[in-house]
């Protein structure tokens, strides 16, 4: 009575439980080919797309920004007049291109920032005469200059925006609180200690080049 009737059963259990450990096992590989890439990584597809956290700005982080941003832009539409002004000797000219492309690169890291920390660009010093900031009124008054003053005049208005950003970027890393922002800020100051040394290094800046 040992064998009989046993076998058959024992038999049909083992094909059962092999059809079903054949069946895991392929659920299982097409569960990986489809989620694994080729070098085991995660397939992106199935991945969600990270968020980055908001950067967070302290009031000085906030207000160095919001005053370097239309300080350069302001800059920038003096230094687009220079390089083509006849009254600026070619190395007036050469510098002021020069300073734009530094100017430029410097606005669009600072508005990233303010991007970061979720804060509206906002031009709050609009219609003030700001040390270091070449407004429309001096840009008009350098434009009347007598062509024997030109060259010095123009040099005083790009002696004070430097001299200005280094002064309010050098208080932003005393006082600031976000590390990029203090970042930023350092690379200017740095910049513009240099720009002023080159400044001063001009040649003659009167008469037309």
């Amino acid at each position: 009575m040992t064998g009989v009737g046993v076998g058959p059963a024992r038999t049909r259990n083992w094909r059962l439980a092999g059809a079903v450990a054949i069946l895991v096992a392929t659920a299982l590989a097409v569960a990986l080919v489809q989620g694994w890439g080729q070098d085991g990584s995660r397939a992106k597809a199935n991945q969600p797309a990270p968020t980055a956290a908001p950067i967070v700005l302290n009031g000085t982080d906030v207000a160095y920004l919001q005053l370097m941003i239309p300080m350069n832009d302001s800059a920038l539409v003096f230094f687009s007049y220079l390089g083509t002004s006849e009254a600026a000797t070619p190395a007036l000219r050469d510098l002021a291109g020069r300073l734009a492309a530094i100017h430029r690169t410097e606005v669009g890291e600072m508005r990233s920032l303010l991007a970061a920390g979720n804060v509206p660009e906002e031009n709050v010093h609009e219609g003030h005469q700001m040390p270091g900031m070449i407004t429309e009124l001096r840009l008009a008054d350098l434009k009347q200059a007598p062509p024997a003053e030109f060259g010095a005049r123009a040099v005083t208005l790009i002696r004070e925006h430097l001299a200005q950003g280094a002064v309010v970027s050098r208080s932003e890393q005393v006082s600031g609180s976000n590390d990029r922002a203090k970042a930023v800020a350092a690379g200017l100051e740095k910049a513009r200690n240099a720009e002023l040394a080159e400044l001063e290094a001009l040649p003659a800046t009167s008469g037309a080049g």
